[in-house]
């Protein structure tokens, strides 16, 4: 699945031939579902029970600027139910992010200084509103949530305010919240065993290691190139060895988190270096994805480039037309 800036999501299958080990002479991917979203969109999230084999599982929610949370069918592409969040003056207002919990009967949404809590199988507007800020605790945009693999009550936030919250159902009350980003939080990921947690964010060079046994304790940093505002997505394997992510460069680092990082005079934390970085795009490589059981990745890469601002005159050695890659790529780890 991939979202673009002309408002549409569209799903891909993957190359058949694949399926059976072939890996040379693919044909291009084209998309087999297109929907059409009327403003951007911001955030999605697969129902986490999804079984190709039970269709009614088959679905994800989407929300995108100025209009509600949206359910799609995966298989047809309708609009299945719609999920709508308030303002103080009765206004539908966008989330930021959307989250299902981990046994799929929730759907978290982040807002300013809030998280509003859905029942899936009841749309419309009833809703529970959790403030995460009230003279103290997690300000800012709740701008990424994500539920631990090994607890369907526990998730963890992150905020544009630089910092990490972790919540407990029933009530979402903060069992605690780190802080240590240079930039405001785009994504966070629990690994597969559920007792690390990592963050990555905007003009933020690294990715933050957090040890949930000891909450507050950051294991080890990742270096990464990130410049902009865009949100860089990371990935780790179902093993929970390895850590992927983009680079605005057009590269894609992997770390390999069973290696010890090394402590550097310039680094108040250990750092893990990468085991590999090739070059995967012309642009930034700002989506990563590992496939849950077989050795493939897939990477997206793209943002936005303006015009010369120089003088006409001066000679534009590096066009903007040699930087553009909107492209999604598949590779064979």
């Amino acid at each position: 699945m991939t979202c673009s800036n002309d408002c549409l999501l569209k799903l891909f299958n993957l190359p058949e031939p694949l399926l059976t080990g072939q890996t040379e002479n693919l044909e291009e991917m084209t998309s087999v579902l297109k929907i059409q979203e009327s403003e951007t969109v911001y955030d999605y999230s697969w129902y986490p029970l999804m079984s190709s084999a039970d269709p009614a599982t088959c679905c994800f929610a989407t929300t995108s600027s100025n209009t509600p949370i949206h359910l799609w069918d995966a298989f047809t592409g309708e609009l299945r139910c719609s999920y709508r969040a308030f303002n103080q003056v009765d206004e539908v207002t966008p989330a930021h992010c959307v989250s299902f919990s981990g046994d799929g009967s929730k759907l978290y949404c982040g807002f300013n200084k809030t998280v509003r809590v859905f029942n899936v199988d009841r749309p419309g507007r009833q809703c529970e509103q959790r403030l995460t800020y009230m003279k103290e605790g997690q300000a800012g945009i709740i701008s990424c949530i994500a539920s631990s693999p090994l607890d369907a009550g526990l998730y963890a936030a992150g905020s544009y305010s630089r910092s990490v919250a972790l919540y407990y159902e029933p009530n979402g009350e903060m069992v605690c919240m780190f802080q240590g980003h240079q930039g405001g939080v785009t994504h966070i990921q629990f690994t597969p065993d559920g007792t690390k947690l990592l963050s990555g964010g905007r003009k933020d060079p690294e990715i933050l290691c957090w040890d949930l046994r000891n909450p507050g304790q950051i294991l080890f940093t990742a270096p990464r190139k990130v410049e902009t505002n865009q949100r860089i997505y990371f990935d780790v394997d179902n093993s929970g060895r390895y850590l992927v992510s983009g680079n605005h460069d057009g590269t894609v680092s992997v770390w390999d988190m069973t290696r010890a990082p090394a402590t550097l005079p310039d680094s108040q934390d250990p750092v893990l270096e990468p085991v590999l970085n090739y070059k995967a795009h012309n642009d930034t490589v700002n989506g990563a994805s590992l496939h849950p059981s077989m050795p493939l990745l897939v990477t997206s890469s793209g943002q936005r480039h303006f015009s010369n601002l120089l003088d006409s005159d001066e000679e534009d050695t590096d066009p903007i037309s040699n930087k553009v890659d909107n492209s999604v790529r598949l590779w064979y780890m």
